[in-house]
């Protein structure tokens, strides 16, 4: 049985949710699953710019959800708790339980999303 803790263990939660939250940041935490890699290389895989990927990379550092190893001039990142993948598999698999509510959602679902992206657009 989960137990909500008030006050701090609410607020922890919603960070590392809200770290989550992008779906560049997901992108980035699934090329990652794989092994260790480069900003180099996830800029290459993922058709971003250098910048974007460098921020990206930031949060989830930041977060305490990724860790990187320095070799030289280069820095390899990995993701720090292999219980993040775990967290993503459940979350798939609650996302295959709901079908198409979670995308079809007003306020965070795929159209939300795109009207958001308009907006800033302006």
């Amino acid at each position: 049985m989960i137990t909500v803790e008030p006050g701090v263990g609410l607020l922890r939660g919603a960070a590392l949710f809200h770290g989550l939250a992008d779906r560049t940041r997901l992108a980035i935490v699934w090329e990652l699953s794989a092994g260790e890699q480069r900003v180099v290389d996830l800029t290459r895989t993922l058709g971003m710019a250098q910048a974007t990927v460098s921020g990206h990379l930031a949060c989830l550092r930041d977060c305490g959800l990724v860790v990187g190893r320095p070799e030289g001039r280069q820095m390899f990142y990995s993701i720090a708790h292999p219980e993040l993948m775990e967290l993503l598999s459940t979350a798939e698999q609650l996302l295959a339980l709901t079908g198409d509510a979670v995308a079809l959602c007003p306020r965070f679902g795929s159209a939300a999303l795109i009207a958001a992206g308009d907006a800033d657009d302006e």
